[in-house]
């Protein structure tokens, strides 16, 4: 009967939990191409830097002292990544994405979340291209969305 009990109790826990998926970039590349909404991370101030992966949703989750506020974050998320559909994160190296990858995860119930292993420098790295974040920016700032 414990034993019966303990599988449950596993079986449980890993449905309870999303699946996060570290991806490289031909596998960002395909899925984005597939309508999996990409969610960029980052700060504007990198945005404006490197430029963006085209369609990227523009939600900054740690602040310039790597504050977050994670329930307003995920209310900003879900009308463009809903928790039952797939969705992509990235940052600029992959360490940040590590982070909200196990928060949409663990916490707010997503059902398979990519981690962009080598994040947007790898990105760019591999010849990987990248528009301009300005008019993004304009539109999300509009929207109040960023």
């Amino acid at each position: 009967m414990r034993h019966l009990l303990l599988a449950c109790l596993i079986a449980a826990t890993s449905f309870a939990h999303a699946e996060v998926i570290d991806i490289d970039n031909a596998q960002l590349d395909k899925l984005r191409q597939s309508g999996v909404p990409v969610v960029d991370i980052r700060l504007q101030s990198e945005w404006e830097e490197t430029g963006i992966v085209g369609g990227s949703k523009l939600l900054t989750f740690f602040d310039e002292r790597g504050r977050a506020d994670a329930p307003a974050w995920l209310e900003k998320v879900k009308p463009f990544a809903k928790p039952n559909e797939p969705v992509i994160v990235i940052c600029r190296t992959g360490n940040r994405t590590k982070a909200v990858s196990q928060f949409l995860s663990q916490q707010a119930g997503y059902a398979t979340v990519y981690n962009v292993k080598s994040g947007i420098k790898g990105w760019i790295g591999a010849g990987g291209p990248v528009v301009p974040a300005t008019q993004t920016i304009a539109l999300c700032k509009a929207a109040k969305t960023c």
